[in-house]
């Protein structure tokens, strides 16, 4: 009835058995026209298992039908249906937009009151941050409401003070940090991480509903309070995604339309994801670049990203309506423009920290990839709240000791990229000219403490994204740079090199705050390899719009350096570690190799083979209950027939034993005209043979298989010749071909 080679070859999309409800979607009755029992369609759709991949042109394909059914009715009924129709993918829209700006909103708020809490606390109101605490002042106004905890608690001493201030710090960092870990591994592990290499899966076709789930959206959003407010290397902007995504997921549920078509489904989710970008960066045109780039979502349909556009615009409203940080303004890292022209030479400066953000950023990948294989394989696999934990008090240490690193890493942002302002308040001395050279270690030594803390933590056991590390690590750089050029230019201000700038050293010539700019925007593009998408958020995020091309030259060449040392950014690393069957969308080129490179031969596959005379339930049973392949190639004889899917399968044989119980009942693949008419009691399978099956010869160009995976969404291509079975390959085979260069790769797949 089935046979098999070696099991190891034919690795498909395995996943765990899941029962399938469907099972009333067959019915089995005789037929008037012929000897067999026949299976009606299927009056709804078998429901995918979790970690297969869906059927694009069979979701595709039902959603046209829907649409030519809705457009079909005539009169006041069917306008209305259409009325309807389009009101709810609106309405899903904009509740969307919505939910995904106030979600963002009070994350802000959450995250900013814990975050000071660590500090001090407002004398008026325990609930208030320091902004809201001391609002209504003039610059550079001493705030006697806000009052750290040894002011608060009345400490005298000067070892007092510092001692109580930095063990409420520590204890406090530790607290949020091990509370989140502790609700994602109780409720919901799926939370932790930034879930953007999930999400990018999920959007290209991988079934994963419970990483979308509602304790998934609850623990992800206070889980991610808490950790960003312990002060770890993290930041909230990629785990926004997920939220966008877990919310959008949720509203789904509720409308038919979405519940019942996975494809439309994922175009809902692109534009949650570009709403959850709008809302981490203020950023609602970064949104649909980073949907558009990042997750390769609307190339195929302009529909998703004009959804995706609206989404981000609403979420943008609704977020700069609430105002959570009481400025009325969308920016949330406002540069100055005073200094709205730069000189040519500075293009030397920021060349440099080009290069240097491609180096580090590679770097920083490659540390942390080795750092999650290493905790995969040891024993902080086992603990991985003791390991949150212990981590924690490392960093809350280290960082009380560093000034800049004491901070949040957003108000640490802010201040790098502002310039210097007389009638603003110094921050911590950066616009000190005698204090340039002690300025420039500091920073450094931060930007460098920075790249291995984000290189331990993101990946630890709780919602963590890398953007705003990263942006914190190139402002560092960059700032640090911008110091050393202006004290060269203070000191040799004669020299040819600025013979663009003013003879007067003390009118402003360089502007430190827009080289950590370039230094963000730098080591942003090393570590995501995004272009567009950066310099759009950036401009976005600083209201910088005069400075747009230095930023784009910095990008470009930070990129160009990076791919030296690997093509893929963060996020595909950490998709090539955890196996996701997603396909990146760069060029393949073989070296003279053909489809039969990768290609799995027919003896090694599990096969179904229909002799003519059938197989029994029970051996159907026994089959998909041993093999969790998620399909297998159906033969009679030597001729290939077609293909059934696990699912499919699984879901009729269900039904076949609810009817009657007995296990011998007889059932074929071959079409009604070629059973033999004696075989009436047989069971007509046939239709559930895929219907598009695609057949190619074994000697085609492996760049050609390639370029069909990536192009059309396929899960499988079979290889015949002269009707026969020579093998197949699957998407996970062309995965693990395009990924077989990553050092890590597979490191972190379940086996």
């Amino acid at each position: 009835m089935w046979s098999a080679g070696s099991d190891s070859h034919q690795s498909w999309d395995k996943g765990g058995d899941r029962d399938i409800h469907d099972a009333e979607a067959y019915e089995f009755i005789n037929t008037e026209t012929g000897p067999l029992l026949s299976s009606r369609s299927l009056e709804k759709q078998v429901a995918y298992e979790e970690g297969s991949t869906i059927d694009w042109l069979r979701e595709e394909a039902a959603e046209r039908e829907r649409k030519r059914v809705i457009r079909s009715q005539r009169g006041l009924h069917g306008l209305l249906a259409l009325v309807l129709d389009s009101a709810g993918m609106w309405m899903v829209i904009i509740l969307t937009g919505i939910g995904v700006g106030v979600l963002g909103a009070w994350l802000d708020v959450l995250v900013k009151w814990l975050g000071d809490l660590r500090e001090g606390r407002c004398t008026y109101g325990f609930f208030y941050n320091q902004v809201a605490c001391c609002s209504g002042l003039d610059p550079g106004e001493v705030c006697n409401e806000w009052q750290s905890w040894s002011e608060y608690l009345h400490v005298r001493s000067i070892f007092g003070q510092s001692l109580l201030q930095a063990a409420i710090y520590i204890a406090l960092s530790i607290g949020f940090a091990g509370s989140s870990a502790v609700l994602v591994m109780t409720y919901a592990p799926y939370a932790f991480h930034t879930g953007i290499p999930e999400i990018k899966a999920i959007l290209s076709g991988y079934v994963l509903d419970a990483f979308l789930g509602p304790w998934v959206l609850l623990i992800k959003s206070l889980g991610l309070a808490l950790a960003v407010a312990s002060g770890l290397s993290l930041g909230k902007e990629g785990p926004l995604v997920h939220v966008a995504c877990c919310w959008a997921f949720l509203l789904s549920r509720v409308f038919k339309q979405y519940r019942q078509n996975e494809a439309r489904k994922r175009k809902l989710l692109a534009a949650a994801a570009a709403a959850g970008v709008s809302v981490a960066f203020g950023s609602p045109l970064g949104g649909v670049l980073f949907g558009l780039e990042e997750l390769d979502t609307f190339s195929n349909d302009s529909d998703v990203m004009w959804r995706g556009f609206v989404t981000s615009v609403i979420a943008a409203v609704s977020l700069q309506y609430i105002d959570p940080f009481g400025t009325s303004k969308l920016v949330l890292f406002q540069v100055s423009e005073s200094a709205s022209t730069w000189r040519a030479f500075e293009l030397v400066p920021w060349i440099f920290l080009a290069v240097i953000g491609g180096i580090l950023g590679s770097l920083l990948i490659k540390l942390n990839a080795a750092v999650a294989a290493y905790r995969r394989h040891s024993v902080l696999h086992e603990w991985p709240i003791v390991e949150v934990v212990g981590f924690t008090a490392i960093t809350a240490a280290v960082s009380y000791l560093v000034v800049f690193l004491r901070v949040q890493s957003s108000e640490l942002v802010a201040n790098l990229f502002q310039e210097c302002d007389p009638t603003k308040p110094d921050y911590h001395g950066l616009c000190n000219p005698t204090a340039i050279w002690a300025n420039v270690f500091l920073l450094i030594l931060t930007a460098m403490t920075k790249i291995g803390f984000t290189a331990w933590t993101f990946g630890m056991m709780v919602p963590a994204g890398i953007f705003l590390p990263t942006i914190a690590i190139g402002a560092c750089i960059g700032r640090a740079v911008g110091l050393i050029t202006q004290g060269l230019y203070r000191t040799y201000p004669q020299a040819w090199i600025f013979s663009s700038c003013p003879p007067d050293p003390t009118v402003r010539c360089i502007s430190p705050g827009f080289y950590a700019v370039v230094g963000a925007s730098a080591m942003l593009g090393g570590v995501t390899r995004m272009t567009v998408s950066i310099v759009v958020i950036l401009f976005e995020l600083t209201g910088a719009l005069s400075h747009v091309l230095p930023i784009m030259i910095s990008v470009m060449v930070a990129k160009w350096v990076a791919d030296a040392f690997g093509k893929d950014g963060i996020y595909a690393i950490w998709i090539a570690m955890r196996q996701y069957p997603w396909l990146p969308p760069r060029d393949f080129r073989d070296k003279g190799q053909t489809a039969a490179h990768v290609m799995k031969p027919a003896g090694n596959l599990v096969v179904i083979s229909d002799d003519g005379r059938g197989c029994t339930v029970k051996e159907l049973d026994e089959l998909v209950r041993r093999h969790q392949f998620r399909g297998f190639p159906v033969v009679h004889g030597e001729q290939l027939l077609g293909i059934v899917m696990r699912d499919k399968l699984r879901a009729c044989i269900d039904g076949l034993l609810a009817e009657d119980a007995s296990t011998d009942r007889r059932c074929t693949f071959l079409p009604p005209s070629r059973v033999e008419q004696g075989d009436s009691g047989t069971v007509d399978l046939s239709q559930l043979l895929e219907e598009a099956m695609l057949q190619l010869r074994k000697d085609v160009p492996l760049e050609l298989v390639v370029n069909m995976f990536q192009k059309l969404n396929l899960r499988h291509i079979l290889f015949s010749q002269e009707g026969k079975l020579m093998g197949m390959v699957t998407k996970t085979d062309i995965v693990w071909l395009l990924t077989a260069d990553s050092a890590h790769a597979g490191a972190l797949a379940a086996h």
